[in-house]
């Protein structure tokens, strides 16, 4: 049987900001890692699915996951 490895915990804070005709998200620890969306809802989904892709690649790539810093 193969050990799973174990996944950690983290926790970032999320903005999001009302447009004209949606919603935009970021978090200020992840450079770079945006969403939009219709909806406070839908944009607060892709952002979660957006953090997880970003960190995902960071750990793929053997890159350091920041520590968050912000909150609110």
């Amino acid at each position: 049987m193969q050990a799973i490895p174990a996944m950690n915990m983290y926790r970032f804070l999320i903005v999001t900001e009302k447009a004209d005709k949606n919603y935009s998200a970021y978090s200020p620890d992840l450079p770079g890692c945006v969403a939009t969306g219709s909806t406070r809802d839908e944009v607060s989904r892709n952002m979660y699915e957006a953090i997880e892709m970003h960190v995902q690649g960071l750990i793929e790539d053997k890159l350091p996951v920041p520590a968050s810093h912000s909150y609110a």
